[in-house]
């Protein structure tokens, strides 16, 4: 950052696109755990599942958060 009060807008935009991606992975990270919460109670997941799901889903979310680098 610099001391150019012209650059207040860009942090801004910056700033709002970061709180998107944010809340993009806390809601797909809720839905796949509620998920594997929901198939794991019906019997269909086991713990390797669960595991593979919460790791896949960290996963993602650190490439999805790599998106707030593309300015």
């Amino acid at each position: 950052m610099t001391d150019e009060p012209s650059k207040i807008g860009e942090a801004i935009s910056l700033s709002k696109r970061t709180m998107r991606i944010v809340k993009e992975n806390i809601i797909f990270a809720i839905f796949v755990k509620v998920l594997i919460l929901v198939l794991s109670a019906l019997g269909k997941s086991n713990m390797w599942q669960a595991v593979f799901a919460d790791v896949g889903v960290s996963v993602i979310a650190i490439l999805n958060a790599l998106r707030v680098l593309k300015v």
